[in-house]
């Protein structure tokens, strides 16, 4: 088979780097940075939390071969601060989101373990709704998937 290895898309090897910046000498305020050992998942989120900020003016990633484990990802500013300063801020407005995201999630799942009486799926909760046939569980008494 033609697919590397499970872990050489995700392991970085002794002495690798996992992020290389090159700075862009035809494009003023510009970088190409190569981040290793990564794919779409956190090439999307560095792009989206980029373009969210006000000096970026260029922002976009490519991933050059499905096959090879890294994505290049291109930032402009407008000059107030440099693409590898705007880089590191936009990973840590990123983590904190994500961070938020976490204790969401796992509050929302609590709430759910209270409203249900201590009750777990395991012990006989339908997770899904779906006991007694269609439109009978928690989906059919016009609840939505934010009651969980």
């Amino acid at each position: 088979m033609n697919a590397p290895a499970r872990h050489e898309s995700y392991v970085l090897e002794d002495g690798e780097k996992s992020v290389e910046l090159t700075e862009d000498t035809k494009i003023p305020n510009a970088a190409t940075i190569k981040i290793v050992k990564q794919d779409h998942t956190l090439g999307n989120m560095l792009r989206a939390q980029l373009l969210a900020m006000p000096q970026i003016l260029f922002a976009g990633y490519k991933v050059p071969h499905p096959l090879h484990p890294y994505f290049i990802i291109k930032i402009q500013t407008d000059g107030t601060i440099t693409p590898q300063e705007i880089l590191e801020q936009a990973c840590t407005k990123l983590i904190a989101t994500m961070s938020n995201l976490e204790t969401k999630f796992k509050r929302e799942f609590s709430y759910k373990d209270v409203e249900a009486g201590g009750v777990t799926a395991a012990a006989g909760e339908d997770p899904y709704g779906t006991a007694g046939g269609a439109g009978t569980g928690a989906w059919g008494r016009g609840r939505d998937y934010l009651d969980f």
